[in-house]
């Protein structure tokens, strides 16, 4: 593998039960960017990853298969194999507090109660860039766990190749003009309608 300039890392749950389930956003995006620039996945480092150079630059998705309340555990094992500056780590996942479609890359932060987040902090620590997709959140508090690994509304479904199309261009931005012009850019529009 050629130098590693950015890793995508995609969380999400292993199963074919929880593929279009709203906590699995994070596997969805990577997945969409995989077959944009058919990059192939292979099994290491207790996940899923996938190489390629896009614009002279390599790049590196993964998707831990520990379940998301352990995605620390092979994020940790992944960075002790290929080494590279927290600031080029994106995690991308889904957010209950943002409407659905709506995108917020950020740098560094708590992890705002998602544990997938949680375990990759406690592993690694917490200045890493994230990108949180919004999944909307249920009426009820007390339904949370029951509607992030819940299947997408027909509704969402319908909007998720639009949104998928909108997290490539983000990624890509990423690789071609840095975090900062392309937190500028993406951050300002609003959600998907």
């Amino acid at each position: 593998m050629k130098e590693v300039e950015w890793i995508f890392v995609g969380l999400g749950n292993p199963g074919v039960e929880y593929r279009l389930s709203r906590h699995n956003m994070g596997f969805l995006v990577v997945d969409s960017f995989a077959q944009r620039y058919n990059l192939r996945w292979s099994k290491g480092f207790e996940g899923e990853w996938a190489f390629r150079e896009i614009n002279s630059k390599g790049i590196l998705l993964f998707k831990p298969l520990t379940f998301m309340n352990l995605s620390g555990k092979a994020v940790e094992k992944l960075l002790l194999q290929v080494p590279i500056p927290r600031e080029k780590l994106l995690v991308i996942h889904d957010d209950l507090d943002l409407p659905f479609g709506k995108l917020r890359l950020k740098r560094g932060g708590g992890d705002g109660g998602h544990r997938g987040l949680r375990s990759i902090i406690e592993a690694i620590g917490s200045d890493f860039p994230r990108l949180k997709i919004g999944i909307g959140r249920p009426e009820r508090k007390e339904e949370v766990v029951q509607y992030v690994l819940s299947p997408f509304s027909e509704e969402q479904l319908e909007k998720l190749p639009r949104l998928l199309e909108k997290t490539n261009a983000l990624l890509l931005g990423l690789i071609e003009e840095g975090l900062e012009q392309t937190m500028n850019r993406f951050n300002q529009e609003a959600p998907l309608t």
